[in-house]
């Protein structure tokens, strides 16, 4: 018999791993000796917190990361294939989503075995729920052109598209440009455009607003180095 593959999530903030993931889950991933991880060493920080039930020496891990081969992938699931269940786990948030791992879960269906996603925090759905925006039409865009005129573009182009669909549009920027990537935004949508920010999602100094641009415009946050989510609605 041929043994799972599990999609783990992962903590995204630091505080109290019980806010994250419930302790069934913690269980189920404890009882795992076999591991697919884009870095062992936090993959193993995060394995420490949930008593893991073999000591982290005896555990198998494979690195997947945006660097990995196509070619490379099916050898990854060889534990699986000799009867062993395997955890898929993220570096912060859900495998998959945002994340590598898709065409390692593609695989998995193509060779019949049995994939099982686990309960656990996404940055882009907690932001979703909190916005307060359409959550029954919405788009994630991933990054946006780092170029200033490119982006701007880029920006309009949401704008409109959100105007027609009637659809939440959901993106994300290198912490180190979401100061910049925020004030493009305010400079470029229309005053009555929504805009939500979602800062630091579960940590303590969490921040979820939003407003119209126009009301933005009166006083912008420091969101500079901190991972954020952003979302329009026109």
């Amino acid at each position: 018999m041929t043994g799972k593959l599990y999609l783990i999530p992962t903590p995204i903030s630091q505080e109290n791993i019980a806010w994250a993931l419930p302790s069934a889950v913690q269980q189920c991933v404890a009882d795992i000796a076999h591991f697919i991880v884009e870095h062992p060493k936090t993959a193993r920080q995060f394995l420490k917190q949930i008593d893991c039930k073999h000591s982290l020496q005896e555990l198998s891990m494979q690195t997947l990361n945006e660097h990995t081969p196509a070619k490379d992938l099916l050898a990854l699931l060889d534990p699986i294939f000799a009867g062993h269940d395997v955890g898929l786990l993220s570096e912060a948030g859900c495998p998959a989503v945002a994340d590598p791992g898709a065409e390692l879960v593609r695989l998995a269906h193509k060779n019949n075995i049995k994939v099982v996603p686990l309960v656990g925090p996404s940055s882009i759905l907690l932001a979703l729920m909190a916005s307060g925006l359409n959550g029954q039409r919405f788009t994630f865009h991933g990054y946006l052109p780092v170029e200033s005129t490119a982006r701007a573009s880029r920006i309009v182009e949401l704008e409109k598209l959100s105007i027609s669909l009637k659809q939440t549009q959901i993106f994300i920027e290198a912490p180190y440009r979401n100061q910049k990537l925020l004030e493009q935004l305010v400079n470029v949508c229309c005053d009555s455009t929504d805009l939500c920010i979602a800062s630091h999602l579960t940590f303590s100094s969490e921040l979820v607003a939003t407003k119209s641009v126009k009301e933005w415009k009166c006083s912008l946050p420091d969101i500079n180095k901190i991972p954020t989510i952003f979302l329009l609605h026109g």
